[in-house]
């Protein structure tokens, strides 16, 4: 079975509060700076409190553009607000555990990582034996955390 193990990290222009809020904000549906790749919709609860289930797309194409759809939904199982949000994928084509986590630098920025674990599920485990979704999660993931970089760079401090 294939299992993707990736950390894919930036750092940001902003102080952790503003990338945790952006975060949680994405994850909420704001459609702020993982758009076109991905989206996201709080199906119950919060995502930033454990047990909050998300709804993820990944658009292959981009959001507005048509292409594969794939679905899977999170569960949130940890979380130290402003620090790390610690979610299981747990009904769709992933599944397994992943992370995110905000480290304070000393000049104000902040570096965000996340570490996918997923394993692709169902129908996507064939798709996974001929395209490399490792290298697009994070070809998707980096563009996402420079599109917020950009985004909360552009917000007066």
């Amino acid at each position: 079975m294939t299992t993707y193990d990736l950390i894919d990290e930036a750092v940001i222009d902003a102080p952790a509060d503003a990338v945790w809020d952006a975060l949680v904000a994405e994850f909420r549906g704001a459609r702020k700076w993982w758009v076109p790749a991905n989206t996201f919709t709080a199906v119950s609860g919060a995502p930033d409190e454990v047990g909050g289930l998300v709804g993820v797309t990944v658009h292959t194409k981009g959001s507005d553009n048509g292409g594969l759809k794939l679905r899977f939904t999170s569960r949130t199982v940890a979380v130290e607000p402003g620090r790390r949000l610690d979610i299981e994928y747990v009904d769709g084509v992933f599944r397994g555990p992943s992370s995110f986590r905000l480290e304070p630098l000393a000049d104000g920025r902040t570096r965000i990582s996340m570490h996918f674990t997923g394993s692709p599920h169902g129908w996507l485990k064939v798709l996974a034996k001929v395209a490399d979704l490792g290298v697009e999660h994070s070809r998707g993931t980096l563009a996402a955390f420079e599109s917020l970089g950009r985004q909360l760079s552009a917000v007066p401090r």
